[in-house]
């Protein structure tokens, strides 16, 4: 059970790493403007912004009725489904453009935190989708949401740092593999939000 969880929180963290947000738009920015050795610590600001979110988020989650987190689990398995649509959609369409003087923000780690601190989608991510299984997790035993957690931070940071690598290059080989990890991040979203309905209505069958 500690290897499914792991699994589970490894498969999230890659996908959410994939995910095209303000955060990776900054994240790439950087490495355009200042090259991949002074960007590189960036990658951990998640590690410093995402402690508040996930325990205001896992606050509120913990005081609802049981209900709600399958109502949850289905809402999350349609916003996973949408986001995999939009990478699917970028895949497609190869729009892998990022305009590296987008932003004026001087590199620092902090202020790469309150980038993405100050995006919805962290709160989203973890209210719709990672929140529920950590907290199914943690219920079962504190282990198994410890390995959640772990497994998707060592797979977030190690596909940060990949995809910092994968801008710091110039030639055409960066474009082609980014696309390529967008198409597998958009299939993997898609498979996971259709497990998250499944599990879902798994739960609505067990509860009648």
């Amino acid at each position: 059970m500690i290897f499914t969880y792991l699994i589970l929180g490894a498969a999230y963290g890659f996908a959410a790493a994939l995910q095209p947000g303000p955060f990776q738009t900054y994240m790439i920015s950087e490495t355009v403007r200042n090259g991949w050795k002074r960007t590189l610590p960036v990658i951990f600001a998640p590690l410093l912004s995402d402690g508040p979110i996930i325990i205001m988020v896992l606050l509120v989650l913990s005081r609802v009725p049981a209900w709600w987190l399958i109502l949850l689990r289905f809402s999350g398995g349609i916003f996973i489904l949408f986001l995999a649509a939009g990478l699917l959609k970028a895949w497609m369409k190869s729009d892998l453009k990022h305009d590296a003087t987008a932003s004026g923000i001087q590199y620092n780690i902090l202020r790469a935190a309150l980038v993405n601190f100050l995006n919805p989608s962290p709160y989203l991510y973890w209210s719709l989708v990672t929140g529920p299984w950590l907290i199914k997790g943690w219920h079962e035993s504190p282990v198994y949401g410890v390995s959640f957690l772990a497994g998707f931070y060592c797979i977030l940071l190690l596909t940060l740092a990949g995809l910092l690598f994968v801008f710091a290059s110039v030639d055409r080989m960066g474009s082609r593999v980014q696309r390529a990890l967008l198409g597998i991040s958009g299939l993997m979203l898609a498979s996971l939000g259709l497990y998250q309905i499944w599990e879902g209505a798994l739960m609505m069958m067990h509860r009648q």
